[in-house]
């Protein structure tokens, strides 16, 4: 479990069965989904459901950063496409940290927000004339850089840094949200499948059937694939996370330049101080060894076993071009996603900005985030998209199950191959190993004992239930 995790508010809202006519759904009730439902708070007919509770998604398992220091974005922005491009992302993230604070100091939201130095460094003599490039850009923005030492016990050659940058408890923001907003919220209510019928939309689950006139995606992936194709316009990053207990809090952040990532922040609550220790990310479809890749993390931080308090793994997707989207895909259907790891500024930007869209206003930053935007990022990775889903594909089918340490059987049962595993109980948990999305062979997640999607990162318990999409459905085995 995420150092959020244990605070997670476990007390489960009504779930919604049958029919229910609404103007506004928001699917998704993580950081992007109940801000936009704070937002829209006084429309009197808007719901959002989530399919587990609300919070329990990838929220729970950010560092809860909000900084608008982003490795070297602006840098490689300006590059890569053009100095406006840079200078409206950079606006765009000021803005997002001015809204996080108004709503946690409006509301009296005890989320522990806190500031602090954040630092961007490098290791890397060849990263030098990048984090250089960022400082000069930040310059040009008015914001003060300074070039100085990292007061953190990892090796580094160059760093900078800059002030006005936060940290917070995202679970303690949305429990607060949830407990404001809970008769507009249905928990345990899992949307399958969206159909568009006499200008509206029909929002499908068990049991149930949703008609809507507009309609909000603010799950992290999106469960349909057309018409936004996302898995040709991204892929997805995983992180390995470690939480462990220090004596003083520096009241500072860090990321360094490029993968694999490390990055840290720290923790202060009633019951201590933690340093948050991330490292080791990569692509889903490669390094999938998750008991080495933990192992490496406490290696980069020299982290004792006895000093862990939590560990636990993070996935992000990584769009072409390193924008998020957010915005319509057709009309009156919008989508956030796309957060490049920096979810906790954009998911709460998104909110704010679909929310602008659905009072009928114009949404600031739209043509930044523009859904079907082109540029010659997309056009240079479309081809290394789809080799890469195939190769995830391929690969998973592929994979050498003799890296797993814990107690595994995989066979075949009526055609179809299951995976056993033996808990240190002796008791049985069988799943189905094919991952219902589109058909990749799942992985076992030896520290977190979870079943892992390698191709688009859906995830499900050990008993096989899905907790995470794209994915809609279970994996659980039935006789």
């Amino acid at each position: 479990m995420s150092l959020w995790g244990k605070d997670l508010d476990r007390k489960s809202l009504s779930s919604l069965k049958g029919k229910k006519c609404v103007d506004t759904l928001i699917i998704g009730g993580g950081i992007a989904g109940m801000t936009a439902l704070y937002y829209l708070k006084e429309y009197p007919d808007i719901c959002l459901v989530d399919a587990s509770l609300v919070g329990e998604g990838v929220t729970k398992n950010t560092t809860g950063k909000l900084t608008f220091l982003q490795n070297t974005i602006y840098s490689d922005l300006e590059k890569n496409i053009d100095y406006d491009t840079a200078v409206s992302y950079f606006k765009s993230q000021k803005v997002a940290i001015e809204l996080a604070k108004e709503i946690i100091e409006k509301e009296k939201i005890d989320s522990h927000l806190e500031k602090v130095e954040s630092f961007v460094f490098t290791n890397k003599e060849s990263e030098i004339k990048k984090i250089q490039q960022e400082s000069d850009f930040l310059k040009k923005q008015g914001i003060e850089v300074k070039q100085g030492s990292l007061p953190l016990k990892v090796p580094y050659l160059s760093a900078i840094s800059v002030s006005d940058t936060y940290v917070f408890h995202p679970i303690l923001y949305i429990n607060h949200l949830k407990k404001m907003l809970q008769d507009k919220i249905y928990e345990h209510t899992k949307i399958t499948k969206i159909k568009r019928k006499n200008g509206k939309y029909i929002c499908y689950g068990k049991n149930l059937e949703i008609t809507a006139t507009k309609v909000i995606v603010a799950c992290h992936y999106p469960f349909f694939f057309f018409p936004f194709c996302l898995p040709l316009k991204s892929h997805i990053e995983k992180s390995y996370i470690v939480a462990r207990k220090v004596e003083k809090n520096p009241k500072v952040s860090a990321i360094n330049v490029t993968n694999p990532s490390i990055s840290v922040r720290f923790y202060e609550d009633e019951s201590g101080v933690y340093e948050i220790c991330l490292s080791s990310s990569h692509k889903t479809s490669k390094n999938q060894d998750d008991y080495k890749n933990f192992k490496n993390v406490k290696r980069i931080f020299t982290i004792k076993e006895e000093d862990i308090v939590s560990i636990w793994s993070n996935v992000d997707i990584i769009t072409d071009d390193k924008l998020p989207y957010i915005g319509f895909i057709k009309k009156n259907l919008y989508i956030a996603t796309g957060f490049n790891t920096w979810g906790m500024t954009n998911g709460i930007l998104s909110g704010f900005l679909l929310s602008r869209a659905i009072r009928g206003e114009k949404m600031p930053y739209q043509d930044l985030f523009l859904i079907k935007r082109s540029n010659i990022y997309q056009v240079k990775n479309f081809f290394p998209n789809l080799i890469g889903s195939a190769i995830s594909f391929i690969g998973s089918k592929k994979r050498n199950k003799e890296w797993y340490k814990e107690n595994l059987q995989f066979t075949k049962k009526n055609g179809k191959s299951i995976a056993i595993y033996n808990d240190k109980n002796g008791k049985k948990h069988i799943v189905y190993t094919t991952c219902p999305h589109m058909g990749c062979s799942l992985l076992f997640n030896e520290k977190e004992k979870t079943w892992d999607c390698p191709c688009h990162s859906s995830r499900y318990t050990i008993d096989g239930e899905c907790i995470k999409g794209p994915s809609t459905k279970d994996i659980t085995y039935r006789e």
